[in-house]
């Protein structure tokens, strides 16, 4: 059995045996195709928001408590003493000392760096590189 497109809307496929698909029979005949409607989750009695799953009153009443609930909770924290949770204060941390480090960093590292003296030493090593390949 082959399927072919429906000469009316082009869209549907149908078998070959039929002559239009379903939905163009029930245009032809005048039905309307009455799209289910789905009711919200919570009340069952309204049409749900496009991508919801509840009607616009139950979504503006969830959202309202919501909010509600976010600022008692923001108030409650604000009531509350400060938690510790083990760690010092900043004022508590020692200080590190440069010279320290400066100890334990190689002489070759510890030359501050200029950007002439890069260049010179890439220069140099093209200058090698050239060498070898003739």
């Amino acid at each position: 059995m082959r399927f072919i497109k429906c000469p009316r809307c082009e869209l549907n496929y149908i078998p070959e045996d039929e002559e239009y698909c379903p939905v163009c029979k029930r245009e032809m005949k005048g039905e309307r195709h009455e799209e289910l409607v789905e009711l919200c989750s919570i009340c069952n009695e309204n049409p749900v928001m496009p991508g919801r799953d509840v009607c616009i009153e139950c979504y503006k009443e969830l959202t309202q408590q919501q909010a509600n609930s976010r600022v008692g909770s923001v108030d409650d924290a604000d009531e509350d003493e400060t938690v510790d949770i083990g760690m010092e204060d900043v004022t508590d941390i020692d200080e590190i000392d440069l010279d320290d480090i400066q100890d334990d960093v190689p002489p070759e590292l510890s030359d501050p760096l200029s950007l002439e003296d890069e260049k010179s030493k890439e220069l140099e090593l093209d200058d090698d590189e050239d060498e070898f390949d003739e």
